[in-house]
């Protein structure tokens, strides 16, 4: 079955008990399963990885290249200064979405900017858990229009 593979980065997994005026309640499992659900409906499988360790989610994208029809990823801070884990997305050739919960250009000057957003397919930003269907929708989408 055609994959999807979800990455979560650092401090995701405290969805649900972290500033849920900026991210809500609902945990990262909930959100987890809209995406997998998601895929599901579209016929992909849904792999899940969540790391508070830059070199895990580098090896993860390595592991997907040319086992994965895309990647979705919700790299936390990473995305904000993580080289590392931009130049990994260089070299994998599916389909990529960036995704961020909350609306990362209404918060600190330092979360503006994103430096895996010159390497992915399309960006989804600010829809809360909704975010996490939207991005595989999107995903979906661009591999039936052949990226």
């Amino acid at each position: 079955m055609p994959t999807i593979l979800l990455l979560s980065g650092p401090n995701l997994n405290l969805f649900g008990q972290r500033d849920p005026a900026v991210y809500g309640t609902d945990t990262l499992d909930d959100m987890v399963g809209d995406a997998r659900e998601a895929a599901a409906e579209h016929g992909y499988e849904l792999d899940h990885v969540q790391s508070n360790h830059e070199g895990e989610i580098v090896d993860a994208i390595h592991d997907a290249r040319n086992r994965c029809d895309a990647i979705v990823i919700n790299p936390g801070a990473f995305g904000h200064y993580s080289y590392a884990i931009a130049d990994a997305l260089q070299t994998f050739e599916g389909v990529k979405i960036e995704l961020h919960v909350s609306n990362t250009a209404a918060r600190e000057e330092w979360r503006h900017h994103s430096v895996i957003s010159a390497y992915v397919t399309g960006v989804i930003i600010g829809f809360g858990r909704t975010g996490y269907r939207l991005a595989v929708a999107g995903a979906v989408a661009k591999l039936g229009a052949g990226s």
